[in-house]
């Protein structure tokens, strides 16, 4: 949702992107990353390994530079602009991505970027776990392999857990002004204030007619989730405690 609002108010987020706006060639890459690691996008935590290693963390991020040099970032950049530019690095407009998995990656791609703007999306673990669950029955509803191995719905508490303290963990040092942390809950309860916040901090300014309506656009019934919470109680009530959450001020 925010991505998609600040690709509509001036932020270049990729040429080729996904239903949930995000940008391919990163998002392979980051894949790539992981399962170098013997990882994947649910089992995120082995890219820790390669990142206690600063020669590996150096060759990997050596080779991304130059993979972002080659025509395959043509899926980003679109071939107008990869022949003029031929590289991310070389736009002149804001720019970035969005993809989860830059919360287990980040240390990586900032030594790429150093002076880069993260924003940290957070939201409620027990809803993106409850969102999570009912992505993969209507997955599973097209495919039975898919169908048999769902997951338990732990599982997707932990997996909050891993990307959202694997981000914290690699912010706490952040430079400040660097890092933005946004709750979801607070962009649907207040969205003028905190999408104006969110574009000051990237140094986006669209005019006053397109800002009001993308932020017309966020569906602010999105924050009551009780339906879907009562849908699924009876897994919420067996789910441990999660000192994350609590921390979080989540409950």
């Amino acid at each position: 949702m925010l991505t998609r609002m600040l690709d509509h108010l001036g932020l270049f987020v990729g040429n080729k992107l996904t239903g949930n706006h995000e940008a391919i060639f990163f998002r392979e890459i980051n894949d790539w990353l992981l399962t170098q690691c013997s990882g994947g996008l649910e089992d995120p935590g082995t890219i820790k390994y390669l990142l206690r290693d600063k020669e590996a963390r150096d060759l990997f991020g050596e080779f991304i530079r130059f993979t972002m040099k080659t025509p395959h970032v043509i899926s980003h950049l679109g071939f107008g602009k990869y022949l003029s530019l031929r590289t991310p690095e070389s736009l002149d407009i804001p720019w970035g991505w969005k993809d989860p998995r830059n919360s287990v990656t980040l240390p990586i791609w900032l030594r790429l970027f150093p002076g880069a703007r993260v924003i940290h999306v957070l939201r409620n673990g027990i809803d993106v776990s409850i969102s999570l669950h009912r992505r993969e029955v209507k997955v599973g509803s097209r495919n039975p392999d898919v169908a048999e191995n769902l997951n338990c719905f732990a599982d997707y508490l932990r997996l909050w857990e891993d990307y959202v303290g694997g981000c914290l963990e690699h912010v706490s040092s952040f430079p400040n002004g660097d890092y933005r942390q946004v709750r979801y809950e607070n962009l649907l309860v207040d969205p003028g204030r905190e999408l104006g916040e969110i574009l000051e901090f990237l140094k986006i300014t669209p005019s006053t007619s397109k800002f009001e309506r993308v932020k017309k656009s966020i569906k602010t019934s999105r924050l009551d989730n009780q339906k879907f919470r009562d849908e699924f109680s009876a897994q919420i009530a067996t789910l441990p405690e999660s000192s994350m959450m609590r921390e979080l001020g989540y409950r």
